[in-house]
């Protein structure tokens, strides 16, 4: 079943979220790896020595998935005419809304004054939280351009 009717897939070309969204996804990835290796350098002592790093990598990464998050709701609302959790969103959504409270528990357990273990233990789940997230986004990508294609194919042999 295709995602976007005609009409759908029309306004999601039409808006300048897409475009916003084209962009900063890519700039998210590139600060996840960042974050990931800083931490994982801090973790196992090779080449990182200050935490703050961490921290400073963490607040990045959760800057840009808030502000996609946001962004992805634009986009919905111009596509689906629903800010979030649209039903061709939902899923991608929660996942969306997981690992943003998983960033954010970050601040929260930085705030109490916990270990420096529990925070690096929580930063890398919130990675994980992303990856998972965005592998959701890839496969769904990967789905629909494999279903257009076929629905190309079948309209060029009717």
């Amino acid at each position: 079943m295709p995602r976007y009717t005609p009409e759908q897939l029309e306004k999601r070309n039409a808006s300048v979220w897409t475009k916003v969204q084209g962009i900063l996804a890519p700039i998210q990835f590139v600060i996840f790896i960042a974050g990931l290796a800083v931490t994982l350098m801090y973790k196992t002592g090779t080449g990182i020595d200050d935490f703050v790093w961490v921290t400073i990598f963490v607040v990045l990464k959760t800057l840009i998935f808030l502000l996609i998050f946001i962004t992805g709701a634009f986009f919905e609302k111009d596509v689906f005419d629903e800010y979030v959790f649209a039903p061709e969103f939902f899923w991608e959504d929660v996942g969306s809304t997981i690992a943003i409270v998983v960033h954010l528990s970050y601040f929260v357990l930085f705030y109490m004054g916990l270990d420096e273990n529990i925070l690096i233990w929580t930063a890398l789940l919130a990675y994980l939280s992303y990856l998972v997230n965005a592998a959701q986004f890839l496969l769904r990508l990967i789905i629909e351009k494999r279903h257009a294609r076929q629905n190309q194919r079948t309209v060029g042999t009717t």
